[in-house]
Parts: structure tokens; sequence; C-alpha cells
């Protein structure tokens, strides 16, 4: 299944919150106000956070260049997403000192995937993936690195990406971790 791939940007914030508001949580209500805000803030920031103020903090973010991502669409329609940034733009990892050994490089993270329930499973979050990792090769960064998650997950809390999907595009272990792994591509 070929998809079209595009930066978000201020034209796609309409497409970017018809996603949000009306696909990618269909099966899944409870995380529908996320509006992929959660790596953007701290603990103490989210336990604030409402639907309403996640979904302006997108529109203000994406406006501003500050949020970065991907969106895929096939037949004009948006049906996937992934969160995609310089790994310093996202407060929740820059916090995290677990994620942090003082040799990270330039090193992009990718913190979430959400692709419409009927298209997951055909290779729509490969595609953004190769997509991600050619843009920011050409952007002057060192890796790209995720964080999958371990054991038997849910769709919604395959999230980061399975890790068959990163050890296919060649990404290798980099730490581990009881919860989860960090994998990296060198770009």
């Amino acid at each position: 299944m070929e998809v079209t791939i595009y930066p978000i940007s201020e034209e796609r914030i309409e497409d970017f919150l018809h996603f949000f508001d009306n696909v990618a949580f269909t099966d899944n209500k409870e995380w529908s106000g996320c509006y992929c805000q959660f790596y953007h803030f701290d603990d103490e920031q989210w336990k604030r956070q409402t639907a309403e103020r996640n979904r302006l903090s997108a529109i203000k973010l994406i406006q501003e260049g500050r949020m970065k991502g991907y969106l895929a669409y096939f037949d004009g329609k948006p049906i996937g997403w992934c969160n995609v940034n310089d790994k310093f733009n996202f407060l929740r990892l820059v916090s995290n000192k677990e994620l942090w050994d003082g040799t990270e490089g330039k090193t992009c993270s990718i913190v979430c995937f959400v692709i419409a329930p009927e298209y997951r499973k055909k290779g729509v979050a490969s595609q953004i993936l190769e997509a991600i990792c050619n843009d920011y090769s050409n952007r002057g960064y060192e890796y790209v690195e995720a964080y999958p998650r371990k054991g038997e997950l849910t769709n919604a809390q395959h999230y980061h990406g399975p890790m068959s999907m990163y050890k296919k595009a060649e990404f290798l272990l980099y730490r581990s971790f009881s919860h989860y792994d960090i994998v990296r591509k060198e770009l």
C-alpha cells in the first residue's frame, strides 16, 4: 500500500485536527484528547492538560514550527501520523535522565505513531519511518532514535512503533530497560 507523506505544516493543521478529532482514536477513545502532546510536557504540566488545551497546544506548536512530524495520506485523506523532532524539543525526554548518557550526538526522536485502525499492519508506519530517516539525514542529524515498548501490547500501547519495524529498518539496540528499549539508526 503506497501512501503520500508530508511533513506537518501550518497548511496541514486542518488535516492534523481532522485526523485526531475523527480518525486516530476511533478504537481507543481514552487517548483521543492527547493530540500528540504528551511528550511536550513533564508530569506536573501533563496533569493540568485537558483535551481542549492539548488541541490548542498542538495548533500553536505547529504554527510556531516547534511541533514536527509527518502525516500519511491515502486517497487524499490523512490516515497516519508520526511525532518526531529533535530530542531536545521533547520536554518529557529531556527530563528523563535514563535516556541521556552524554554521547547522544545530534539526535531526532520518534515518540509516537498513530495509524487509523483500518490501515494498520499495511506498512504505513514503515513508509513514514523511511521518510523520517531520509529527511533527517539531510538535516545534519547523526541518529534517529525510538523507544519501542516490550511485552504483549495492544495496538494503542505500540504507539512508539514495534521493535520488528525498527529491526527491518536496520535500527540497532542502543539501550535496554525493563519496559522498553532504545533503538537507533546512524544516519
